[in-house]
């Protein structure tokens, strides 16, 4: 089964595939693969980023990926990607401008990531596919914690994180 991990820059999505990592379960770091299998291209100077076709990075993950069981994908792309899960990890705008703020984003940058995580905006996309969809709330909790609630979310132990479980509304004002 393919699962993405997926959310705005900063979200959490990293600390907590490697504690999945940690446990046993194959989880790869696409921005790895994407740099290992020379799939980016064009770079795109007002958003600071390199553009990867989501068909192509798909079309390699199957021909390359030999695990019969679960399979992570890490990574804010993974949900343009043929998955049957697509976990997105949430944070407070508020603490997401912090963490970013630290990770020397450029202003520009900062505020893109900000409002589209207010926005909801990789949730929308990720609603668009034919995968189940789930989100987490990363605001508080432990990279620890959040990989147990995936691992229970994937075995169908626990419910009550679809879309729409997470709501920025009262940030909202200030970020857009």
């Amino acid at each position: 089964m393919m699962i993405a991990i997926t959310g705005t820059p900063g979200t959490g999505k990293t600390a907590i595939a490697s504690k999945l990592r940690e446990t046993g379960e194959c989880v790869i770091d696409l921005h790895q693969y994407i740099e290992e299998k020379g799939l980016k291209e064009r770079f795109d100077k007002k958003r600071d980023t390199y553009n990867v076709d989501a068909d192509k990075l798909d079309r390699s993950l199957r021909e390359n990926i030999k695990n019969e069981g679960n399979v992570f994908l890490d990574g804010h792309l993974s949900h343009f990607l043929k998955c049957d899960i697509i976990i997105v990890i949430r944070c407070s705008p508020s603490v997401l401008y912090e963490r970013l703020k630290k990770r020397n984003y450029a202003e520009p940058k900062i505020s893109e990531n900000v409002q589209a995580e207010a926005l909801d905006v990789i949730l929308c996309e990720s609603t668009d596919s034919d995968a189940h969809v789930f989100e987490i709330d990363n605001t508080s909790c432990t990279p620890e914690q959040a990989a147990l609630t995936i691992k229970d979310i994937v075995a169908g132990r626990i419910g009550g994180h679809g879309p729409g479980s997470v709501n920025w509304a009262e940030e909202m004002e200030r970020w857009c």
